[in-house]
């Protein structure tokens, strides 16, 4: 069994190792936008003009979709294979530097990082990266996950269901809360300022970035897992005044909130580790959908097992009895 499973990891490596490159016409595309693009909108555009070049898109168009277990499975692996190149790819043409293609030799993490960097990643830089990718690969129905089966259920593809995934991880109340959560720290400047900094907005009642889920009220553990790489990291760049002022964030807020259930979710590490390892912050949700990708496609999958298409009802709660004026006498 244990060996089954061994050769069957092997193969979805190489598959996915196989599959890294995108067509030239797709470089044309990241080549024609302007570099003041947010890369997690070059990644939108660039993951829709995939599903045009996909030889197995053609064949299921206007079929029952769900039904075409083997293509899909195939069109998933592209997906997933190819996003973290165009995200390197984007990043390089916007910097005005030559791209760098990928390798099969390297691991998922490791070979987007070598894209990115042009140089092959230490093997602390490349677990930093796998570890970050695990911990965010799946969260249960969260807004862009819902959005992409809402987009499945319609019997639509897995690029359109993965494009719709990539818009509402867009928003700074799902994807881009590591990015805020590090530029308030940067705000913050030290752990001396911080009780002062937290009173002063919750006096406002304004959020605190990084903190609090709307599903359980507990320490994200995966929060507790990149805090331990967090710290490592600080040491070895020099930038422990970064981490201690997070540290002390943690404290008071604990000490304050957490008798409501107020803790550190991922959002308040993860962009700590990612601008650690040298990436710049506009990455940070562009890498968060390279991540989540694997969930939303898995989602899907096991959802066309069963599909129904997602149809809420609206409540109306406006006003009633109003009389009809024609337009004449308005």
């Amino acid at each position: 069994m244990e060996g089954s499973l061994i050769r069957e990891l092997d193969d979805f490596r190489k598959k996915l190792a196989n599959e890294r490159e995108v067509p030239s016409k797709i470089l044309d595309v990241l080549e024609a936008l302007p570099k003041s693009t947010h890369p997690i909108d070059a990644l939108k555009v660039g993951v829709a003009a995939l599903g045009s070049f996909d030889p197995d898109l053609p064949g299921i168009w206007g079929q029952h979709i769900h039904k075409k277990k083997e293509a899909n499975l195939r069109i998933a692996i592209r997906i997933l294979s190819k996003m973290p190149t165009i995200v390197a790819y984007f990043h390089r043409i916007r910097e005005g530097k030559d791209i760098v293609h990928p390798r099969k030799d390297l691991t998922h993490a490791a070979n987007f990082l070598y894209m990115m960097w042009e140089r092959e990643p230490k093997n602390i830089e490349a677990k930093l990266m796998d570890l970050a990718l695990i911990l965010h690969a799946d969260h249960g129905l969260n807004a862009s996950t819902f959005a992409c089966l809402v987009t499945a259920s319609t019997l639509s593809d897995l690029y359109s269901a993965v494009v719709t995934g990539i818009s509402t991880l867009k928003g700074p109340l799902h994807g881009g809360a590591n990015e805020q959560a590090l530029k308030m720290l940067m705000e913050i400047g030290s752990p001396d300022a911080v009780r002062e900094y937290i009173k002063q907005k919750l006096e406002r009642k304004e959020r605190i970035t990084g903190f609090g889920h709307r599903v359980y009220k507990a320490y994200d553990p995966r929060a507790r897992i990149l805090k331990k790489y967090a710290r490592m990291l600080a040491k070895e760049t020099g930038q422990e005044d970064l981490f201690n002022t997070a540290v002390e964030v943690e404290r008071v807020m604990i000490e304050i909130l957490g008798t409501k259930g107020v803790f550190p979710n991922v959002d308040f590490y993860s962009g700590q580790v990612y601008y650690m390892l040298g990436m710049p912050m506009d990455i940070f949700t562009p890498i968060f959908a390279i991540s989540r990708a694997s969930g939303w496609i898995g989602h899907v999958l096991e959802y066309w097992e069963d599909n129904v298409l997602i149809r809420p009802r609206a409540l109306y709660i406006g006003p009633t009895g109003e009389r009809y004026v024609s337009l004449d006498k308005r």
